[in-house]
């Protein structure tokens, strides 16, 4: 019954009131909820780990391990599928982050994106010091020409925070994910 009304207020804030949604604070069982996801399912050798924390009055979740090309391999992520529909009318993500000084992505996937290689993505860069980054929609790139050029966000079914692309050591801390 909780579930079916924290259901019920989500919706209706987010398609009447028009406000910031919150999608993830990582309080109530998050390891339930993410799924860490490695290039290892096509054939590569990243490794890692997510975990789940409590520091100065925050939770969040750390993900952190080494990200390598061999293999065709080169990420690591954490992801969590939508249990509610957002307002068509929504822009941006809001998310707030710390870690190694280096780039992370943030990778959307939507009803339009089948495959398990198609989905939208948008790059931001995290300091050792917790801060907030805005990520508007319009500025996701798709993941290749078989994609509708823009995000449509009530068809936003999964949100990924992805350490992609290069040989590096990830260590990123992810406290809040805000829709809005």
């Amino acid at each position: 019954m909780i579930r079916l009304l924290t259901f019920l207020y989500l919706i209706f804030i987010n398609t009447v009131m028009g406000e910031e949604i919150l999608f993830e604070d990582f309080i109530n069982k998050p390891e339930k909820k993410w799924e860490f996801i490695t290039d290892q399912v096509m054939g590569g050798i990243s490794d890692g780990k997510v975990e789940f924390l409590s520091e100065d009055n925050k939770n969040f979740a750390r993900m952190s391990g080494s990200v390598r090309l061999e293999n065709n391999g080169g990420f690591i992520q954490i992801r969590k599928k939508l249990d509610f529909r957002i307002n068509k009318n929504s822009k941006a993500i809001k998310i707030d982050v710390r870690g190694n000084n280096q780039e992370y992505y943030i990778h959307i996937r939507t009803s339009g994106t089948i495959l398990p290689w198609q989905y939208y993505q948008a790059s931001f860069i995290v300091s050792s010091e917790w801060e907030t980054i805005d990520l508007n929609f319009a500025n996701f790139k798709r993941s290749g020409v078989m994609l509708s050029k823009n995000i449509n966000p009530k068809n936003i079914k999964s949100i990924a925070i992805v350490a992609y692309g290069r040989e590096h050591k990830s260590f990123i801390d992810i406290e809040k994910i805000i829709i809005y």
